[in-house]
């Protein structure tokens, strides 16, 4: 089981700080192309989790070779721009969809199995904070040795179907995921493996566990 670090200094309103604060924390390859056939490029892809008991804490840190950010609001088509994602299951019943573009602009869902996803309120999504090192304005693709980072903070009622009020102990499933439907050259990759015969990211049996210290 993957243990999630709890590191009570992380501060929501310190992006930078908490950056510098996660480095203690192994980063996690996302390699896993699972569709290499239709989807060749791989683009390189880490991140480090922690949280405060309060919040979660990711740093994405990203090179490849095409990067967009067309997505200019929350709980838009994020996954067509640069796009870096967090899936959480905390019980059987549904999970939690976060999914962010590379200058911040965030969607998060809620889902049960056969059912429309419930997308967060807009008061729930202005409480993400997030940090790029690309800024925070749109920007068409752009070719190159591209190397960007994004931290963000998850407050523990963003899981607005649950009524966690701490974080410490729980135990849930994930996974990680870097796409980009719309670049050049678009890419599906993950932290853990999935087998399905098209790119999908919203396959719950396919989450590995993890636990918050």
């Amino acid at each position: 089981m993957f243990q999630v670090k709890k590191i009570s200094a992380l501060r929501p309103d310190s992006l930078k700080e908490a950056g510098i604060l996660l480095e203690e924390i192994p980063a996690q390859p996302v390699l896993c192309n699972n569709w290499p056939e239709q989807y060749p490029y791989s683009p390189l892809v880490q991140f480090r989790i922690a949280h405060n008991d309060q919040e979660i804490f990711i740093r994405f840190d990203v090179t490849e070779k095409y990067t967009m950010a067309r997505v200019n609001t929350d709980n838009g088509p994020v996954w067509t721009d640069s796009c870096v994602e967090f899936f959480i299951a905390p019980d059987e019943a549904g999970y939690y969809n976060c999914e962010f573009n590379c200058i911040g602009k965030a969607l998060v869902g809620y889902r049960k199995k056969g059912e429309t996803a419930l997308h967060a309120p807009s008061l729930l999504m202005s409480s993400i904070k997030r940090y790029s090192t690309l800024g925070t304005e749109n920007f068409e693709e752009k070719n190159g040795n591209n190397r960007w980072s994004l931290l963000v903070s998850l407050p523990v009622h963003l899981l607005f179907r649950h009524n966690f009020r701490r974080l410490s102990g729980l135990q849930a499933k994930a996974n990680v995921y870097k796409c980009g439907d719309h670049l050049s050259e678009p890419h599906f990759l993950s932290w853990y493996p999935i087998d399905t015969a098209q790119p999908n990211f919203h396959v719950p049996q396919f989450f590995t566990d993890i636990e918050f210290q």
